[in-house]
């Protein structure tokens, strides 16, 4: 049984199809939703989304908080932004987790959830693209990143 999954961003609809299982960083924690899930409506941590998708390899996506609707046949994902694996410069994301973790260091404790968040975000998004590259070993970056 399938569960038909939409993620839009502000800017794009990042993914419309069926799915097997989705697996979800919610607030609470991860979450798993499959076909004639409960009625569901939550918020989204920063973290990773996994589409489980049968007879394929699995998708993975980076996302950076929003909302969850859950229906019995249909997940609609509203994301604050959110990248698929092959879409994310690990360049870009790696310098980005370096200037957060200096940052973090010279800020005093009242003033470092921001910085924290930006560390987050940065580390989910390296371990979504790492799984891009896990998935295919032998492959290096691309010329872009």
């Amino acid at each position: 049984m399938t569960i038909q999954v939409e993620i839009v961003t502000p800017r794009r609809e990042l993914f419309s199809g069926a799915v097997q299982m989705i697996t979800l960083p919610g607030v609470e924690g991860q979450m798993g939703v499959m076909g004639q899930h409960a009625p569901l409506l939550t918020t989204l941590d920063i973290g990773e989304i996994i589409l489980h998708r049968p007879g394929e390899e699995n998708d993975y996506i980076a996302v950076t908080g929003g909302v969850v609707e859950v229906r019995p046949d249909k997940v609609i994902i509203l994301a604050r932004s959110a990248e698929r694996a092959d879409e994310i410069d690990v360049a870009r994301a790696e310098a980005a987790m370096r200037r957060a973790e200096e940052s973090h260091q010279n800020r005093p404790a009242e003033e470092r959830r921001p910085v924290e968040l930006a560390l987050r975000r940065s580390q989910v998004r390296l371990k979504v693209a790492q799984r891009r590259r896990a998935r295919r070993p032998g492959i290096g970056p691309r010329d872009d990143e």
